[in-house]
């Protein structure tokens, strides 16, 4: 099997990492120990609960941006056509076909910031890269193109 003649291998931008997460849990634990001290001795103790509700509530946020940041989609055009994998989307993974002949490339309103980037082939259309900047979805629209005109 020949290599492709395009690959492509989205994924969002990384969130902080382990010792990032490390030290702004400790850093607003301390902030929250701090201020439910001063709550607890001015008589208001059912106050630090809360504090240490938001600790919490932070550790859950960075879980899941972490957990989010582990998705990928992968676009590869070789001889067996135009094929965009989707890693660690949950429901929505899976893996789409297009013939490269007649699928088309664009995004839908370019000067939206939310504009996603869509392919289009006899009538099915697969909105990706959902996760990058306009930006990048339109770098990513004309490299695309290029390829798919080199491929035909």
């Amino acid at each position: 099997m020949a290599a492709p003649s395009f690959q492509a291998v989205l994924y969002p931008n990384p969130p902080l990492g382990r010792w990032g997460q490390t030290i702004l849990i400790l850093a607003v634990a301390l902030v929250s120990g701090v201020v439910g001290v001063g709550f607890a001795l001015a008589g208001a103790w059912p106050v630090t609960g809360f504090l240490g509700l938001d600790v919490v509530l932070v550790w859950l946020a960075l879980r899941a941006c972490a957990r989010s940041a582990r998705r990928a989609e992968v676009i590869t055009l070789d001889e067996t056509g135009l094929r965009v994998r989707r890693l660690g989307f949950g429901r929505s993974s899976g893996e789409w076909r297009f013939e490269p002949y007649w699928v088309r490339v664009g995004v839908e309103e370019p000067r939206r910031p939310d504009s996603p980037l869509v392919l289009r082939s006899h009538g099915r259309s697969l909105a990706i890269g959902r996760f990058l900047t306009l930006a990048e979805r339109l770098d990513l629209a004309r490299a695309l193109d290029r390829a798919l005109a080199a491929h035909r």
